[in-house]
């Protein structure tokens, strides 16, 4: 599903810098946790996986796609159709319904509107009764659930979220990891999460482990 192999990016205005991630391997179906400090670089290897950013050296493969080679333009329709992003900052519109946060991401990768999906993701997610509602109505674990639903809406077979348990509380924290686990395994998809909270890797302790250092490399 992921395989990296001697990647590197240095930030930009920068003379030392650099995020390298010299091998890691996540089979489809499995977890992986990218651990590190704030400033370790965990957003950024995210962002260079779902092709947002593009490695300087190094193979990144996604369920079989050469992430590094593709346009621009390719890998956004790559993207829209292969991974599913939950960001720590939820960005959910707030002037959109709960249902037209989630047909947005249809829209915006290029895909047809699909209601059912969306009355499936709902369900699922405990979220029927908030269809009509606006971000604002919802509690926060709710908007955290409509921005899992928007991130798996387009079936991606690889879930990427950052700092998932940020600011919550210990039963939140589990209410929020048990809810990304639950839907990657309805999905079908693999999970990567990025964090620095220890109560992840304790919840998670069959999944692979990525060690950032402040952005100087990896230990797996």
């Amino acid at each position: 599903m992921l395989q990296i192999s001697k990647l590197s990016y240095r930030y930009p205005n920068s003379q030392d810098a650099q995020l390298s991630v010299p091998a890691f391997a996540l089979a489809k179906g499995q977890y992986a946790i990218i651990l590190g400090p704030s400033g370790c670089g965990k957003s950024t290897l995210l962002h260079l996986i779902a092709a947002i950013l593009t490695p300087q050296t190094g193979e990144l493969r996604v369920a079989g796609t050469d992430v590094a080679a593709l346009s621009p333009r390719a890998a956004d329709a790559w993207r829209g159709r292969t991974v599913g992003f939950l960001p720590q900052k939820l960005a959910l519109v707030p002037s959109l319904s709960v249902r037209e946060n989630l047909l947005l991401s249809a829209y915006a990768n290029g895909q047809k509107a699909n209601p059912a999906r969306t009355d499936t993701l709902l369900q699922s997610l405990g979220l029927s009764d908030k269809a009509d509602a606006k971000p604002h109505q919802l509690s926060q674990g709710q908007q955290q659930r409509v921005a899992i639903a928007r991130a798996l809406f387009n079936h991606p077979v690889l879930l990427l979220a950052d700092e998932p348990t940020a600011n919550l509380d210990d039963v939140s924290c589990a209410a929020a990891i048990r809810l990304l686990t639950e839907q990657t395994a309805q999905n079908d998809a693999s999970l990567v999460i990025a964090t620095h909270d220890a109560r992840v890797l304790d919840a998670l302790p069959s999944a692979s482990v990525l060690r950032l250092d402040a952005r100087k490399g990896s230990k797996a």
